[in-house]
């Protein structure tokens, strides 16, 4: 069985490629349903989503699995098994930084929602798929999921399943028609997140 869509061109990001995926990623989880109300000042909201997207995105570096479309036009940021998305030393710092970068409130809420994701994670060595973002600018071309394709057609390569938490419930069509089976539920600020697993294949 292969992914209905049709991959698209997409190469490992490199350092000279931060700055156009925190772009991306900024413009693509503005308004998200879980992500957008993370940061509940909308006049700063940018400025700090990106401060975090970028942490993620740099630590992300030490591993080969973070592809993007030719231009940056979509980005995926893939953990491999076995692996943090952040090292120990950024994760024993993320509570400071979150509070400098949004207040004690706003930090909490972030926090929370990390927490819970976690609790649910699965155990079984996977790749996890920590965010997948196509540029307002890009959006309805196919770029999204055409790099979802790619990046499942190497992941299938090397025989290991997949995993990622749906934000937005509008996708989890998409993700179901790319392998992806619901999981489980998890509410968060009442709304809800759908975490997905697609089974290996070889």
């Amino acid at each position: 069985m292969t992914t209905p869509y049709t991959p698209v061109p997409a190469r490992v990001a490199s350092a000279a490629d931060v700055d156009a995926i925190v772009a991306t990623m900024t413009t693509a989880f503005f308004d998200d349903p879980l992500w957008g109300p993370a940061f509940p000042d909308a006049g700063r909201r940018a400025e700090q989503a990106a401060a975090l997207w970028r942490l993620c995105v740099t630590s992300a570096l030490r591993f080969p699995w973070m592809l993007v479309t030719e231009h940056v036009e979509s980005a995926a940021l893939w953990i491999p098994p076995g692996e943090h998305e952040l090292t120990a030393e950024e994760e024993g710092g993320l509570e400071d930084f979150l509070v400098g970068l949004t207040g004690r409130e706003a930090a909490d809420g972030i926090l929370a929602v990390f927490e819970r994701l976690d609790a649910v994670h699965p155990s079984e060595p996977h790749f996890y798929l920590s965010l997948l973002a196509t540029h307002d600018d890009h959006r309805g071309r196919g770029l999204g999921m055409g790099l979802l394709a790619e990046n499942l057609a190497r992941i299938d390569a090397v025989g290991a399943p997949a995993y990622l938490e749906s934000c937005n419930p509008v996708n989890n069509r998409r993700y179901e028609r790319a392998g992806f089976l619901a999981r489980d539920t998890v509410t968060l600020g009442g709304r809800p997140v759908t975490t997905m697993w697609r089974p290996a294949r070889g």
